[in-house]
């Protein structure tokens, strides 16, 4: 059976988990993989393993200094890598190097053919930024595979959309003055979750003034609110003719999450997958890369990205 998409899994990546009952626990990988088995879209799954991405390609994004900061702590394996989200572990560096390299696997994949769409669950960690961890997120993986795009890919015009509840502030602020990243994020309204960015008039700086769109939710939003906004998405997205679209596909917008208040069910997630996958399929030659994200209710989470998976296959 021909793949119709490459799936970035394994104990790589399921080690990037936080312990002693961590919201973003270890066990989040197997929670995903245990339903996804059960669909029918498991047989045509093209399985890859993660890698550890190497220090110039975590560069691509991070400073050398904040490296230096993160392979200490790893090293030492405890304290905390920000205010308080995001602790230290042994070997807290080379679960996110493998995080990282899971994305590039991905995008590489994507770009080797026949296969054009690809997903890794434990990946998106859209909070980092390119000096600092934050808001659970070591390293942004999202932010380096946009780099990489470009550096490796020559791309001239990446699409990155998050549907995280949580705002995707590390990779907004680390590409605000970038008029080439079209950058569409919808989100729980900053007024009432972390961490407190993405407000609508949050468009880009400089150079990319009005080049970029956050659209807030308020607290409650469910599946038809998001299919309105997303609209939007669609229509930016549209104007924007991108070469390659990234999907960071968070899950802790669905109801019943413990730590955010929107209301969606896995239907939202499979109707931005499916949406993206058109658009991909007429702009970017199918190419589309999804990052699995927050989420911290296990049967959402293994629900709704097992949606995405099912659309991009």
């Amino acid at each position: 059976m021909q793949p119709t998409a490459i799936l970035i899994a394994g104990p790589e990546i399921a080690a990037y988990g936080f312990p002693h009952g961590h919201p973003f626990g270890p066990d989040r990988h197997d929670a995903f993989m245990r339903e996804l088995e059960r669909s029918p879209c498991a047989p045509r799954l093209e399985r890859r393993s993660a890698r550890p991405a190497t220090r110039e390609e975590i560069e691509y994004f991070h400073t050398p200094a904040y490296v230096d900061r993160v392979i200490a702590a790893s090293r030492a394996g405890h304290g905390l890598l920000d205010a308080g989200d995001t602790p230290a572990f042994p070997g807290v560096y080379e679960a996110a190097a493998n995080v990282v390299g899971g994305t590039l696997e991905g995008l590489a994949g994507i770009f080797a053919g026949p296969v054009p769409r690809a997903f890794i669950p434990i990946a998106g960690l859209h909070h980092a930024g390119r000096d600092h961890a934050a808001g659970f997120c070591v390293f942004n993986d999202c932010g380096v595979a946009i780099e990489a795009a470009r550096r490796r890919h020559g791309l001239a015009r990446v699409a990155y959309v998050d549907i995280d509840a949580h705002h995707g502030d590390g990779v907004f602020y680390g590409f605000e003055s970038d008029p080439y990243l079209a950058y569409a994020d919808v989100h729980e309204d900053g007024r009432y979750l972390y961490p407190g960015t993405g407000d609508r008039g949050e468009t880009g700086r400089g150079p990319a003034a009005g080049t970029k769109l956050n659209l807030p939710m308020p607290p409650g939003a469910a599946d038809g609110e998001f299919m309105a906004a997303f609209e939007q998405v669609e229509g930016y997205l549209e104007a924007q003719r991108p070469q390659l679209i990234l999907l960071q596909c968070g899950a802790d917008s669905l109801a019943g999450d413990p730590i955010t208040h929107l209301a969606y069910t896995e239907a939202a997630h499979a109707h931005a997958a499916a949406r993206l996958r058109g658009l991909a399929d007429r702009y970017c030659e199918g190419r589309l890369l999804a990052m699995g994200g927050g989420g911290y209710d296990r049967r959402n989470l293994a629900r709704a990205w097992t949606r995405v998976v099912e659309a991009l296959t």
